[in-house]
């Protein structure tokens, strides 16, 4: 292993010279070889190896959660085409997917080749199914997988929904009410903001990651800013650093908050459903109270965060939190004491652990399959180096798992936001960046409150960013979404999907 991956831990910066370099079947044996010893594929891209130039080169992530170590390999390719390690690692299809689609490089074998979005190939290029990128590609639903029988129907919903929320195809094929199979296709609407990142970052860039994913605006934010702060080897004080944790810890428990009253709304048990609505606009306010903006937008800055706290504020913000968190604790206890509730979630919509592992789920849907990951346990940056968050999980890998584990999520998070509160440092709350490196790279992640988000970041000799990849936990979980459903009836598909609660606009960068 030693030759053929560069060991990282969280945002370290090494010399992107020394990724290993290996020809095209090394590198897929050592990528099998990793995963089949427990090893996770968390970032998988296609890079042009000179501004212009037609050959491509492969980098490879892989997280060690074991030795919390990042391990990064890479391959040049010599043609369009180069074997695909789907067939023998299912949490690379995506990846592939997306590949053949940007680049026009075809991974030979993909058991499931098809775009992953519907956008138009970089830099003028065509696509791996020879799509012009001069040509507006229309997303359309043709290639979708289809099952033979006379009894087998199929039933679509979207791409446009009865709601304000993003387009995206949800296609079953169904006997009676049983679904055998839930296919999504989601990027109708890629803004190809990985693209726009290259060459930054410049005063457009945060911006850019604070509108990637509209519900992770602070985790996409600190993600990059540590990413720009390892690459510069800019410090950050310890204020600074525990403001981040608390406006981290808010936005997980807001989107927890309101799931849950939406996951109550979804099986028709309307007194938490109600009470949760509000209730995640008060952490969404507390949140404001932090630097203005109800989703912390214009907060975490790289060399620190733009506002800080004074002691009226903290102390605002402890009794605020406080009397919250005794509403939402009488709120979701009503679901856990009604038993019409929790007939609607138990057993619904069950994934295993070996499904979990071969797909490579990660943060609230790995937590509820029984599996401990946590990029805050397992790859600690910031604050949580130094203050330990406990880790929620429940084990059962259904709706109910999932539910639960939030509502762990939201005490344990309460909790550490008090903590951090009362330990407080004195310091400076912004630093001063440094330059960034030329020829670097390093490895940015951040547990999101869906999961894992990975940033990985290698600049170039002008100091400016040369490859810039970001992977949503959506990316990897809308595959267990589809996983739920099957054997499942197709009237909690609503439930499982609340159950997960994805994002389309993260998993379309």
């Amino acid at each position: 292993m030693a030759d053929r991956f560069l060991k990282l831990h969280n945002c370290e910066t090494a010399d992107f010279k020394a990724v290993p370099l290996l020809d095209i079947q090394e590198f897929r044996s050592a990528i099998l070889s990793e995963v089949n010893r427990g090893s996770r594929l968390i970032s998988y891209s296609a890079m042009p190896k000179e501004k212009d130039s037609s050959n491509f080169i492969l980098i490879a992530v892989l997280a060690d959660d074991m030795n919390s170590l990042f391990l990064v390999s890479s391959t040049e390719l010599e043609s369009d085409r180069f074997p695909s390690i789907s067939p023998d690692c299912p949490q690379a299809q995506q990846f592939e997917r997306a590949i053949a689609e940007e680049w026009g490089l075809i991974p030979e074998g993909h058991p499931n080749f098809k775009p992953l979005r519907y956008h138009k190939p970089y830099e003028n290029r065509k696509d791996a199914w020879g799509r012009n990128p001069e040509v507006p590609i229309e997303p359309g639903v043709t290639d979708l997988f289809k099952m033979k029988g006379d009894e087998i129907h199929e039933v679509a919903v979207g791409p446009i929904h009865a709601g304000v929320i993003e387009p995206g195809h949800f296609r079953f094929q169904c006997l009676g009410e049983k679904v055998f199979n839930l296919e999504i296709a989601l990027g109708y609407q890629h803004r190809g903001i990985e693209k726009h990142l290259v060459g930054g970052p410049d005063n457009k860039t945060i911006h850019y990651m604070e509108s990637a994913a509209g519900d992770s605006s602070i985790a996409q934010a600190l993600a990059y800013s540590q990413a720009v702060e390892a690459l510069s080897k800019t410090r950050i004080s310890g204020r600074a650093q525990i403001l981040r944790g608390i406006a981290l810890e808010l936005e997980r428990i807001a989107n927890h908050t309101g799931d849950l009253g939406a996951l109550a709304g979804d099986i028709a048990y309307l007194p938490t459903s109600s009470y949760c609505g509000r209730l995640r606009g008060e952490y969404l306010n507390m949140t404001a109270l932090l630097c203005g903006n109800r989703f912390g937008r214009n907060f975490v800055k790289p060399g620190g965060v733009a506002f800080d706290m004074s002691e009226a504020s903290k102390s605002k913000l402890t009794k605020w939190l406080r009397e919250v968190f005794v509403d939402t604790e009488n709120a979701i206890a009503m679901l856990w004491n009604a038993p019409s509730a929790l007939a609607r979630l138990e057993g619904t919509g069950k994934i295993s652990l070996d499904t979990c592992e071969d797909l490579g789920l990660v943060g609230l849907a790995a937590r509820a399959c029984g599996i401990e990951r946590d990029i805050r346990f397992d790859f600690p940056t910031g604050i949580y180096r130094f203050r330990q968050i406990p880790t929620s999980s429940c084990p059962g890998g259904d709706c109910f798992a999932r539910a639960y584990t939030r509502w762990l999520e939201i005490k344990n998070s309460a909790e550490f936001i008090k903590e951090l509160i009362v330990e407080m440092t004195e310091g400076e709350i912004m630093n001063e960046l440094k330059s960034i490196e030329p020829e670097k790279i390093t490895v940015s992640a951040i547990e999101a409150w869906c999961g894992e988000l990975v940033h990985l970041v290698i600049s170039g000799a002008d100091s400016r960013f040369k490859h810039y990849k970001i992977t949503d936990p959506s990316l990897h979980n809308w595959y267990g979404l589809e996983a739920s459903m099957r054997d499942e009836e197709i009237y909690n598909f609503p439930i499982c999907n609340k159950s997960f609660s994805l994002s389309y606009c993260g998993h379309d960068l």
